[in-house]
């Protein structure tokens, strides 16, 4: 850790410790995904188990109104986790020294000098694929005190929510990697490589192989009924004692058995590059209940995301802070209708083709009056992770609320271009008054629809029509 990020994490708990000795409330605001979710839980916990007076709410974006609400929140102190980026003269403005942010999205040069803002980017650690904002939450609550170091556990869940198993074999790197062992030293979470299926500890195996939408298998995703079929003539035993089998329980002849079924079924594509896209590292945590989704890290992962895009962020965060009860039940009947509405938005964009246009470049997809506003990035993530898309960058739009257009941006696998879609979006939404930012390989923004033709023109210049991924803004 670099001497000016524990200078940060010092300050961090000067601040908190300030309000806990003179009674201040402390108000925590987070994003809606899982890794907004995960990183206001545990900050939560850490500063539950401080003492500290505190209240957590989540906010699908960050916006000028937001900053206008801690004006008049009752509330002395804010903690801002996975948002805020763009903001700190605003915030500087309306709460004076009253505010931290605790983030890992991209920031522009001025913001690095703002010491209330706490961003992986300046300590030279790279946000899109070294730690999360539940990484950078989890550093925090250490510094404020090392028997936080349970929380390693949720900070493992929030990398993967933003998917940054971006190393060999889907392992982790950087901080993560330091956070993943703290968590595999404490016994919280087993690492071992194994089938990437949705599901390991839940789902029948046909069902897990046919909801397994990374990599995107043609003819399979999707398709129930023919994976159960492949799968029927391999050989495996699907069913024990009248009940069927989930992927976590196959021994190693039977998980080599699948990767041969769905060679067969896929001759385009040989062996190796299948088990290279299927077998990768897996988290699971012993402590949850067999067969629980909670025990697979990445159906986790999937479920809090669910919670945050369909309005039940509360259900989430409940179980990131330990309730294990009623509210697991609501987890999982939330992520079942997650998954619905993302099988019915992918058909009728797959079907409606109209809704797509693309070069060798890019791909545009118009999803207005189909995807919700708070689904763009899943439905984003899906396009770019289809095999056919492979080395494109991803666009899609739909509308949000109060007249306006929402876009979200991703990077395919293997896509070779230099465009950093964080700064793409940002500058670009600043040009039409709107806001924009993320990642390198995946960003969002959102402007008034008055300026829609006017972002489209300005997408064509700096993404469609540029072959070598050199921008032009």
């Amino acid at each position: 850790m670099t001497k000016v990020f524990e200078e940060s994490l010092s300050l961090f708990k000067d601040k908190v410790s300030d309000c806990v000795k003179s009674n201040k409330s402390i108000s925590v605001t987070t994003h809606i995904d899982c890794d907004g979710l995960t990183s206001g839980s545990i900050i939560t916990k850490a500063l539950i188990r401080e003492g500290a007076r505190c209240t957590v709410r989540t906010s699908k974006e960050f916006s000028k109104n937001v900053v206008e609400s801690f004006k008049t929140d009752s509330r002395d102190f804010h903690i801002i986790t996975d948002l805020g980026g763009g903001f700190g003269k605003d915030l500087n403005q309306a709460l004076e020294d009253n505010w931290i942010i605790l983030d890992h999205h991209q920031i522009s040069e001025e913001e690095k000098d703002n010491q209330n803002i706490i961003n992986s980017w300046k300590y030279g650690i790279d946000g899109g694929s070294e730690i999360s904002a539940g990484g950078m939450a989890y550093f925090a609550a250490m510094a404020l005190n090392e028997k936080n170091s349970d929380l390693s556990e949720i900070a493992v869940v929030s990398a993967l929510g933003d998917r940054q198993d971006q190393g060999d074999r889907k392992s982790f790197t950087g901080k993560n990697f330091e956070i993943a062992n703290t968590a595999k030293d404490l016994g919280l979470v087993e690492i071992d490589l194994d089938l990437l299926l949705v599901g390991r500890e839940t789902r029948p195996l046909a069902e897990a192989l046919a909801f397994t939408s990374q990599p995107f298998i043609e003819g399979l995703t999707w398709n129930k009924e023919t994976c159960l079929s492949i799968l029927n003539s391999s050989g495996i035993e699907l069913k024990e004692e009248g009940r069927w089998r989930v992927p976590a329980e196959l021994n190693e002849e039977e998980k080599k058995l699948v990767i041969e079924s769905i060679t067969k079924f896929s001759p385009d594509k040989n062996t190796s590059e299948i088990m290279s896209e299927l077998i990768g590292y897996t988290y699971t945590f012993p402590k949850e209940d067999k067969r629980s989704f909670l025990r697979d890290g990445r159906e986790y992962s999937t479920m809090l995301n669910s919670c945050g895009r369909i309005n039940h962020s509360g259900v989430g965060m409940a179980i990131c802070m330990g309730d294990r009860n009623k509210i697991l039940t609501e987890g999982e009947n939330i992520l079942t209708d997650y998954r619905k509405m993302i099988k019915e938005y992918m058909n009728i964009l797959s079907n409606e083709r109209w809704r797509i246009s693309e070069n060798e470049n890019c791909v545009m997809v118009n999803g207005e009056d189909i995807v919700p506003e708070t689904m763009t990035g899943t439905i984003s993530s899906l396009i770019a992770g289809s095999p056919k898309n492979t080395g494109k960058i991803v666009i899609l739009r739909t509308r949000g609320e109060g007249n306006t257009i929402k876009f979200s941006s991703r990077k395919s696998f293997g896509c070779k271009s230099d465009i950093n879609l964080s700064e793409l979006m940002r500058n670009g939404a600043e040009k039409f008054n709107g806001i924009g930012g993320g990642h390198n390989g995946a960003a969002g923004a959102k402007i008034t629809k008055d300026k829609l033709d006017e972002f489209l023109k300005y997408l064509e210049v700096n993404v469609v029509n540029v072959s070598s991924g050199n921008s032009s803004e």
